[in-house]
C-alpha cells in the first residue's frame, strides 16, 4: 500500500475476511437442523459428525495453504511453485481419503477402533464417499484465496464464500425434498457441493489477480521445492496438533468431576466462544498482507489486534457476566436451567480466549512474513502439552467441575504459546529493523 496505513484501511481489509469466517460457522448448525428433522436422525447425526471429524483430519495439512499463499507469492516463480505445491499436496490428502475408503481399513478404523455400530458405519462410508473430493478442493481453494488476500482482494474472498454457503444451502434443501436419501448422505453431498462451489467462484474472481503475479517477477530469489517442504511442514502440523487436543479433553472430561453436566455444556459453550474466536481467526491472513516487507507496519497492525482483542473481550464478557448468558444457555440453546447454571463459570473463563486467538494470529502472522514458521508448531506443541498436563493435575485434586478445569486448561495453554512466540517475533522485528 503506497498511502500510509490506518485503523480504517485495515479495518476495510479484515471485515470481508471476518465475514467469511462467521458465514463458514454457519454450515455445521445448518446441516445439522435439516438432518435432526429427517428420519432416523440420531444415526444420522451421529454418522454425519464422524464423517466430518475424518474430513476435518485429512483438511488439516492444507489449512495453512492460505496463510503460505498470502505471505509468499510476489510473482510468477513464486507463483507457479506454490500451486505445484500445493496441487501435490492435494493429491496426498485425497490419496489418504482413498485409503481410509478402502474397505479393510474402513472396517478396522470405524468398526474396531471407532466401535461403530454397523448401522452408523455403513451411513458414514456413503458421506466419507461424497466428501472424498472435500480436502483436494479446500486446498486449492486456500491457495487461491491466499492469492486474491495477497492482490488486496478480500472482498472477493467472503463473495466467494456466499457462493460456498449458499450451494450447500440449495443442495441439501433439494435433497431434504426427497426422503429416501439418508440424512448423512445429505450432509457430505452438500458440503462437498459447497465447496467446489466456492473453488469454481474463487478461481474465477482471482483470474486478474493470477494475471498479474503470472506477468510480475518475483521481488526475491523466492523457495524451490525442498525450501517450501521446510517451511510448511511446521504450519501443516499446527492443525494436526490442534485438532489432536479436543478429543483429548473430552476424553479427561468424561474422568472429572460432574462428567455428565461437563460433556453436555462444553460443545454449547464451544459454540458460543467460537463465534468470537472466528473474528480473531480471520486476522492471520490479514495480518501477514498488511504486515508489509520486512514487518513494515508491525506496530500499526499491532494496535489493531490490541483493540480487536479488547473489543471481543468486552462483547463476551457482557454476555458471560450479565442475564444475557442464562437468556443465551435456556431460551437460544435450550439447556435447563441447572445446565445453564452450570455453564456460567466456564463461559466466564472462557470469555478471554477470543482475545488470545487474535494476538497469538498476530503473532505468527508477523513469523509466516519473515519465513520463519518452526516456533509456529513448537508453541502449539507447549500449548497442548500444558492443556494436559493442567487438565490432570485439576483432575486429579478433583476440587473443580471438569468444565471448568477444561476452561482453565485452554486459557493457560493458549497463554504459554503466546509467550513461546514472543521471543522469536522479537528476533525478527530486531532482524528486518536493522537491515
Amino acid at each position: 500500500m503506497s498511502s500510509p496505513l490506518t485503523f480504517r484501511r485495515i479495518f476495510r481489509f479484515w471485515l470481508p475476511l471476518a465475514g467469511t469466517w462467521l458465514m463458514m460457522a454457519v454450515e455445521g448448525p445448518l446441516l445439522a437442523a435439516i438432518i435432526a428433522r429427517m428420519s432416523a436422525a440420531e444415526l444420522n447425526l451421529a454418522a454425519y459428525g464422524v464423517a466430518y471429524a475424518f474430513a476435518l483430519v485429512a483438511e488439516a495439512p492444507i489449512i495453512m495453504l492460505m496463510s503460505a499463499a498470502t505471505a509468499l507469492v510476489s510473482g510468477q516463480r513464486s507463483y507457479r511453485q506454490l500451486r505445484r505445491f500445493t496441487a501435490i499436496l492435494c493429491v496426498l490428502v485425497t490419496a489418504l481419503m482413498v485409503l481410509l475408503l478402502v474397505p479393510p481399513v474402513f472396517d478396522l478404523i470405524m468398526f474396531r477402533l471407532v466401535g461403530l455400530s454397523a448401522e452408523v458405519g455403513s451411513r458414514v462410508y456413503l458421506a466419507l464417499l461424497v466428501l472424498l473430493p472435500w480436502p483436494g478442493v479446500i486446498g486449492l481453494r486456500r491457495f487461491y484465496q491466499g492469492v486474491l488476500i495477497r492482490n488486496r482482494q478480500t472482498d472477493r474472498v467472503a463473495l466467494a464464500t456466499v457462493a460456498r454457503v449458499g450451494f450447500m444451502a440449495l443442495s441439501a434443501l433439494l435433497l431434504y425434498c426427497y426422503p429416501a436419501v439418508q440424512g448423512a448422505l445429505l450432509g457430505g453431498v452438500a458440503l462437498s457441493c459447497g465447496v467446489i462451489a466456492e473453488l469454481v467462484a474463487t478461481r474465477l474472481l482471482a483470474s486478474g489477480a493470477v494475471t498479474r503475479f503470472l506477468t510480475t517477477e518475483d521481488t526475491e530469489a523466492g523457495m524451490d521445492m525442498r525450501g517450501l517442504s521446510r517451511y510448511y511442514l511446521p504450519l501443516a502440523m499446527t492443525p494436526f496438533i490442534t485438532l489432536g487436543v479436543h478429543p483429548l479433553v473430552t476424553f479427561f472430561l468424561g474422568q472429572g468431576r460432574q462428567p455428565l453436566e461437563s460433556l453436555a455444556v462444553m460443545p454449547v459453550i464451544g459454540a458460543l466462544v467460537f463465534v468470537f474466536r472466528a473474528i480473531g481467526l480471520s486476522f492471520q491472513e490479514a495480518g501477514i498482507a498488511l504486515v508489509g516487507e520486512n514487518t513494515a507496519n508491525w506496530k500499526t497492525v499491532g494496535w489493531f489486534a490490541t483493540t480487536l482483542a479488547g473489543v471481543m473481550t468486552v462483547l463476551l464478557v457482557v454476555i458471560a457476566y450479565t442475564p444475557l448468558a442464562e437468556f443465551w444457555f435456556v431460551r437460544v440453546s435450550g439447556l435447563t436451567q441447572g445446565l445453564a447454571e452450570f455453564s456460567i463459570w466456564p463461559l466466564r473463563l472462557m470469555a478471554f480466549l477470543p482475545a488470545m486467538t487474535v494476538m497469538s494470529d498476530y503473532l505468527r502472522a508477523l513469523l509466516m512474513g519473515a519465513q520463519v514458521t518452526r516456533p509456529i508448531s513448537t508453541a502449539t506443541v507447549v500449548e497442548a502439552a500444558l492443556i494436559v498436563a493442567v487438565l490432570t493435575a485439576l483432575l486429579y485434586d478433583a476440587s473443580l467441575p471438569g468444565a471448568v478445569c477444561a476452561a482453565i486448561a485452554y486459557l493457560v495453554g493458549r497463554m504459554a504459546a503466546i509467550l513461546w512466540m514472543l521471543l522469536p517475533v522479537r528476533q525478527v522485528v530486531r532482524k528486518n529493523f536493522a537491515q
